[in-house]
């Protein structure tokens, strides 16, 4: 279990890199008037994220769910590919990538790396690790309760985000 306390804390520290990335860019987003779009969803999510890590140990250190080989170093390579994935997301986008949804006028769509294929690239990484990290030593109930509620909250989030760049499509504008 000590290991897999060390993998959720190293998450964790990638989540604080991810936060660090988003509020530098935020900050280069709003000086060139970039606006933000659904803000309010926003502690709901930065909730169930730090829930999910929260969880992740709770859930193995309290009820001392096993290790499962052949489940859990599966999951670890799902972990390792979203971590990818979002990195990739993150380069692709550079400066406009954000944990927040805004819009800076006069930047064109990005169309390049994995948004060639996916709308929403980065929220695939998100379900995919929210899933995988607690299967990695057996936390059924928190990857169940995460899937559920962010499925909830990517609802939510997708409608903004793509209603914040038809909008910007709409003004010549891009992500």
């Amino acid at each position: 279990m000590i290991w897999y306390t060390a993998l959720v804390l190293a998450v964790a520290g990638e989540r604080f890199a991810e936060l660090a990335v988003a509020l530098r860019n935020t900050r280069w987003s709003l000086a060139r008037g970039g606006t933000e779009a659904g803000s309010g969803h926003y502690p709901a999510m930065v909730a169930l994220h730090t829930g999910l890590l929260a969880g992740c140990l709770a859930e193995v250190w309290l009820t001392g769910r096993p290790f499962l080989p052949l489940l859990g170093w599966t999951m670890v390579a799902v972990v390792v590919a979203a971590q990818a994935l979002r990195w990739w997301c993150i380069r692709t986008l550079g400066r406009q990538w954000n944990t927040r949804v805004i819009v800076v006028p006069g930047l064109p769509l990005v169309t390049g790396g994995p948004y060639r294929w996916l709308r929403h690239p980065n929220y695939v990484a998100v379900a995919s690790e929210g899933l995988a990290l607690p299967l990695v030593h057996g936390a059924w109930v928190t990857a169940l309760v995460f899937t559920v509620l962010n499925a909830v909250l990517m609802a939510v989030r997708i409608r903004c985000e793509d209603g914040a760049l038809a909008s910007a499509a709409a003004a010549g504008t891009g992500r």
